[in-house]
């Protein structure tokens, strides 16, 4: 254990070999001519952004998505190159920068794509397409004027894309409902071939590339899959690249018949041995597995959330663990005494999905490489 842990309340892991597994188990599913392009928006899903996309670069990873100028900036600052892909809006105040730092916009619409046009300088742009997400994007049906926008001067629109709206493959309609999407985008680009027009064309996410590989694309945009949190497949073993840790302050006797924490909740009628953990909301442990509805490894046994979780600490109950000391290391997610919790247990435990859970995991957080 290094000085610097030992001085930490709370912290992240980061397993950066696993990161380099995962992305070579899922380039070896890629379809022909596809390519992996890394999201690393929300902080890359609250794992680092930075060490990430450097890690990611170092294996040749050329494309990199975000979802705003800001994450995009940011990775420029920290000297990542090749293609910054910004998923989200952005307006007209800030298109100075993406011409600064060579950054490749969507263009949400056609009225976003004339704005983006009428900017003083050349932008690099890419075009959403609503293929039935109805989020973001020009609608399939919308051929011409689709057509319309890769051919507006002063744009170099480098690719169109659209998201899948498929989360569940076991849902036969949700299924059924992705291979819509991507006959609709088919159809979209077959109209734009026939007018001589052939960007770069991509629509595989994390669950598509698993699941439905035979759509195909220039890339594939693998966000949550790359940090191992994705189901994956029995062939396909992903490793979970994130470990959240925190340290116990202290240890104490509550009496039978006391609550615990804020509005005294958790009662019981035995005396218990309560440990203060030094992690809380305020670093995006979810408030909502407060009073048993979550637990925690501590020497590789359970200790049950008591009472509510607070914006800095929560309250655990570790009657069954008497070897508890302060100075102890608490597991959210990972591995203790070969017993595991992982971000998906934890964020059904919460109600929420990992996705959430990861992306909320604040900046108090210590990030700490294991390479």
């Amino acid at each position: 254990m290094t000085d610097e842990r030992k001085m930490s309340r709370a912290w992240i892991e980061l397993d950066l070999e696993a990161l380099r597994h995962n992305v070579r188990l899922l380039q070896g599913r890629l379809p022909e001519g596809c390519q992996l392009a890394a999201v690393v928006k929300a902080n890359a899903y609250g794992h680092g952004a930075a060490p990430v996309a450097r890690t990611l670069a170092g294996m040749g990873i050329s494309m990199f998505c975000v979802a705003t100028v800001d994450e995009a900036v940011e990775l420029r600052r920290n000297g990542i190159r090749g293609t910054i892909l910004i998923l989200g809006y952005t307006p007209a105040s800030r298109f100075k920068e993406l011409a600064q730092y060579d950054l490749t916009q969507t263009a949400v619409d056609l009225e976003h794509a004339r704005v983006l046009a009428g900017f003083v300088r050349s932008l690099r742009v890419q075009l959403a397409v609503d293929t039935g997400m109805h989020r973001l994007g020009a609608p399939w049906q919308h051929g011409a004027q689709i057509a319309a926008m890769l051919q507006m001067r002063n744009l170099r629109v480098t690719g169109v894309y659209t998201h899948l709206c498929a989360d569940d493959w076991e849902n036969p309609e949700i299924r059924a409902f992705a291979g819509t999407q991507a006959a609709r985008f088919q159809s979209l680009l077959a109209q734009l071939h026939r007018q001589g027009l052939f960007p770069q064309a991509h629509l595989l996410d994390s669950c598509g590339l698993l699941h439905g590989s035979q759509y195909g694309g220039s890339y594939a945009r693998i966000g949550i899959a790359l940090y191992g949190v994705s189901d994956g497949s029995p062939d396909l073993p992903l490793r979970p690249v994130l470990a959240l840790k925190a340290r116990i302050a202290l240890v104490r006797t509550v009496p039978a018949g006391d609550g615990v924490g804020y509005g005294l909740d958790g009662k019981s009628d035995r005396d218990r041995r309560i440990a203060v953990v030094t992690i809380g909301y305020a670093d995006g442990v979810p408030r909502s597995l407060s009073c048993g509805r979550g637990k925690i490894l501590v020497h590789g046994k359970a200790a049950p959330i008591v009472g509510r979780i607070c914006m800095d600490q929560m309250m655990v109950d570790v009657s069954e663990i008497p070897e508890v000391k302060p100075g102890d290391t608490a597991v959210l997610i990972g591995t203790s005494g070969g017993r595991t919790v992982t971000a998906r247990e934890l964020a059904e435990a919460a109600g929420t999905i990992s996705n959430e859970l990861l992306s909320c995991l604040g900046p108090r957080l210590e990030r700490i490489i294991e390479d």
